[in-house]
């Protein structure tokens, strides 16, 4: 009976997750090697992950140091950033690549608000959504009778709201972050 409840968590989790990544990849103003994580190199002819091919730090809170495993991919490294359209300008030393991270106008952490506020409010849609498809699982399944139906309904209906709370704090905890300079 449980299992519907499980399985609807457990696809609400996965979609957390998503907004988590999503979360992460807005800039802030801040380094963060996690800006870079889309970027993907031609590395051998193939597209590879940039933390694959070289390693990435912050020494600061407004650069990130690339530091390439092998010294031929460092034009190829400073390509895959320039074509990711992060807004960042990579500087190459022949050895390693810094990658410095502008501050934010105030117009821009506005729009990031936005932008994550929006991310948020889809992120609860598809929570939502979820519930429902479980609610409609649960009402078609004749084997249950209809106070274990109500149960796990309502079951379903609290980690819902669990999800909905965890996404509203995680709203706050980033535009905080976006608003604080």
């Amino acid at each position: 009976m449980q299992e519907y409840a499980a399985e609807c968590r457990a696809s609400m989790d996965k979609r957390l997750r998503g907004f988590d990544e999503e979360l992460v990849r807005i800039r802030t103003g801040r380094a963060s090697v996690n800006l870079l994580d889309r970027v993907l190199v031609k590395y051998y002819g193939s597209p590879t992950p940039l933390n694959q091919v070289a390693t990435l730090t912050v020494p600061d809170a407004r650069t990130i140091v690339i530091t390439p495993f092998e010294k031929k991919t460092l034009g190829d490294i400073e390509k895959a950033i320039m074509a990711a359209n992060l807004g960042l300008q990579p500087n190459s030393d022949g050895n390693i690549i810094r990658v410095p991270v502008p501050p934010l106008t105030d117009d821009r952490r506005k729009e990031l608000v936005k932008s994550i506020k929006k991310l948020g409010e889809d992120a609860k849609v598809a929570i939502r959504l979820l519930r429902r498809d479980a609610n409609d699982k649960i009402k078609k399944d004749k084997d249950l009778a209809e106070d274990a139906s109500k149960k796990i309904q309502k079951d379903v209906q609290k980690e819902t709201d669990a999800c909905i709370a965890i996404v509203d704090g995680r709203l706050a905890e980033k535009e905080k972050e976006l608003l604080s300079i």
